[in-house]
């Protein structure tokens, strides 16, 4: 996949999550900083509307990647950085921004919340990595 391809396709799954939050929760996601602590209550939402069906392997993966690329665009428009296809196991291939000498694995931080631990914060994720790129 192309840089070019890669990054019109983490474009797209912003655009995804914006209405998939409007349309499934009736929340608008305005392309804020602020609106990454609504990712947090988004995620959790999807457990509480949709129940175990939130949480079969197809729906995680695309909640995860789409509100995944929501913050990862908003990031990358903060700190600049680069969206970067990883095959390193190509039964998983993983999208993660990289920024300087660090990676993020946006993607990964949703599926913590998601599927792992609710106290998990996408939004304290994002401010951390803020954090290590403040000049």
């Amino acid at each position: 996949m192309s840089p070019e391809e890669l990054n019109k396709l983490m474009t797209d799954c912003a655009s995804d999550a914006k209405v998939v939050a409007s349309k499934e929760f009736d929340i608008t996601l305005d392309d804020s900083p602020q609106s990454i602590a609504t990712v947090d209550d988004v995620l959790l939402s999807f457990i509480d509307k949709f129940h175990d069906q939130a949480l079969e392997d197809e729906a995680v993966f695309t909640i995860c990647n789409i509100f995944g690329a929501y913050v990862g665009e908003i990031l990358k428009g903060q700190i600049g950085g680069e969206w970067v296809y990883d095959q390193s196991n190509p039964k998983a291939p993983t999208v993660f921004l990289g920024v300087g000498g660090n990676t993020y694995a946006l993607a990964g931080i949703c599926y913590e919340r998601l599927v792992n631990d609710s106290q998990v914060s996408v939004y304290a994720y994002y401010e951390q990595a803020l954090a290590n790129h403040k000049h």
